[in-house]
């Protein structure tokens, strides 16, 4: 099979977990930048990226990479990549997403319009037509500019991945499916050890977890677009894909996550993606104020999303409940706390300066990753001796 270059674009700030999703699905990174990471894959890797990555926006498939200062240039160097090598006589193409960052081509319409009319001449003088009906598969291209340079490439996903297919009910500030993942991703949690979101919403970590522990790939429900690529992606790859998808799923698992709210309209959500996921049975959720958690068991970790403060009235009260936060946190015994936050007081009111903290873009806004770490658990022999059996 051919080999391409795929771009992964993820949030700023989670090249690293995106890295290592990659490279465990046995893929070579060629190039990790701010918000994306590129790797090399055949086309079982671009079904692959698709139904496995957990911490990925989308998956593109380079088709090159150009220096433009004019438009002139850019209709040029458009023209001469080798587009019939992805888009087949009947497809419909068009130039889905332009941006521009410190460049001297900055309008996205312009871009747009320039890029799509070089390749319309070079498929017309390859193909030997003068028109298109554009009733086949869909190319939606999508480029980059950053300093002069534009990365260009065809998008294979369609519908953003983060939408798993499982969250029909939203409540106010939800947290992305895919920075979600990307945020436990970045603990040691796993599906042995206990995990609370005392301010779950409509459930994204908890679901997202369980689906983790229960070896759920976040794709297997759901279609991408390249699934009508035939011409360059056999049926045969997606089908090897969900089967192997399938064959991961293990729900006869022992696993403590919860998910808390003190808002009755937020856990019905939760409670019904939960069940549109498949998860509902390894998830208890529960009308519970953060001041209330406890558990009685060491060595858990909560991992939460909690109010920021960005609407005026909600301000007011941000300092106690993240005061709140910290009682409840110094209750529990040799816990982990993560918390994702733009509130810049967090610390000070939790009580405890972070062990470590990390800045992520969540969406336009700055937040940081506030990591309190509890000790490790002590290795049990039994467990140590059953992994060597």
């Amino acid at each position: 099979m051919e080999i391409y270059e795929l771009i992964a674009p993820c949030h700023f700030g989670m090249e690293a977990v995106l890295k290592r999703e990659i490279q465990d699905l046995g893929y070579e990174i060629s190039k990790v930048e701010d918000g994306k990471v590129t790797f090399k894959a055949d086309a079982q890797g671009i079904a692959d990226a698709n139904v496995f990555l957990r911490s990925t926006e989308r998956i593109l498939l380079k088709t090159g990479e150009i220096k433009a200062e004019t438009f002139d240039e850019l209709f040029e160097k458009t023209k001469a990549i080798p587009w019939e090598n992805f888009i087949p006589k009947d497809g419909k193409f068009w130039v889905a997403k332009a941006n521009s960052i410190k460049s001297k081509l900055f309008s996205p319409s312009d871009i747009q319009s320039i890029m799509k009319k070089a390749i319309v001449e070079r498929l017309k003088e390859v193909y030997g037509i003068s028109w298109f009906k554009e009733d086949g598969a869909e190319f939606p291209i999508r480029v980059a500019f950053m300093k002069d340079i534009a990365t260009i490439g065809i998008d294979t996903s369609g519908v953003s991945l983060h939408k798993r297919g499982y969250r029909k009910m939203t409540v106010k500030a939800p947290i992305s499916e895919t920075l979600a993942c990307a945020l436990i991703l970045l603990t040691p949690w796993n599906k042995d050890r206990i995990l609370v979101d005392p301010f779950c919403g409509s459930g994204t970590f908890p679901i997202e977890a369980a689906m983790m522990a229960a070896g759920m790939a976040p794709g297997m429900n759901r279609t991408f677009l390249a699934q009508g690529w035939e011409h360059l992606i056999p049926q045969k790859c997606w089908n090897n894909a969900f089967e192997e998808a399938r064959d991961m799923v293990n729900m006869n698992i022992e696993t403590d996550i919860q998910g808390y709210d003190i808002d009755p309209e937020a856990l019905k959500a939760a409670r019904a993606n939960a069940r549109m996921a498949g998860v509902d049975s390894l998830i208890h959720f529960q009308q519970r104020a953060v001041k209330d958690l406890h558990h009685s068991k060491p060595y858990g970790f909560v991992i939460a999303n909690p109010p920021y403060g960005e609407r005026l009235e909600d301000k007011e009260n941000l300092s106690q409940l993240y005061r709140e936060i910290g009682e409840s946190f110094r209750r529990l015994d040799k816990w982990s706390m993560y918390l994702i936050t733009s509130y810049d007081r967090a610390e000070n009111d939790i009580g405890r300066k972070a062990d470590k903290n990390r800045k992520i873009y969540n969406g336009m806004l700055k937040t940081y990753y506030y990591q309190f770490l509890g000790p490790r658990p002590p290795k049990r022999k039994q467990k140590a001796e059953d992994e060597y059996d």
